[in-house]
């Protein structure tokens, strides 16, 4: 399975779930799944993530610092498996840029998520305070349901 986390400019929630998620494909080595992240954006394309998303996942001991931004390019809806938008807005922008072939593979990643109240993740870069531990909060929920769907896809189920 191959999955896709976006946002808008690449350097915050996206990249933030790709990490966490890729922590948790480390304790599950039965599973083979490929993760990436994009934004629907090229505000910072080669850029690394946030150095705010980055503080606030190494205190959870995840490690951002390897990714770079990129745009999501068309040949990503034939590539992934799902494509996973943070927000709406990236949900809606993904859509008008994929084949319609393509749009059962777009969800809101935090259809996952436990708590079904919230259905986005908020963008923190302009904020302050809990902002990027927020997002983490939502994020590692949303993970271990992903995870769980991975594995029922994988078991057949």
């Amino acid at each position: 399975m191959k999955i896709l986390f976006v946002c808008m400019g690449n350097i915050c929630r996206s990249p933030t779930a790709h990490g966490v998620f890729e922590q948790l494909l480390n304790d599950a080595p039965d599973l083979d799944v490929l993760v990436d992240s994009a934004g629907t954006h090229a505000y910072h394309v080669g850029n690394p993530p946030d150095s705010r998303s980055q503080e606030a996942a190494a205190r959870r001991g995840y490690d951002l610092s390897a990714q770079r931004a990129r745009k999501v390019a068309e040949m990503d809806f034939e590539t992934f498996d799902l494509v996973l938008a943070m927000d709406r807005a990236n949900l809606e922008n993904l859509r008008a840029i994929a084949d319609t072939r393509h749009h059962s593979k777009i969800r809101l990643f935090l259809e996952f998520a436990s708590d079904s109240d919230v259905r986005e993740v908020p963008d923190p870069y302009y904020g302050a305070g809990r902002g990027f531990e927020e997002v983490l909060d939502l994020v590692e929920d949303a993970a271990r349901g992903l995870l769980e769907h991975v594995r029922q896809q994988a078991s057949g189920r």
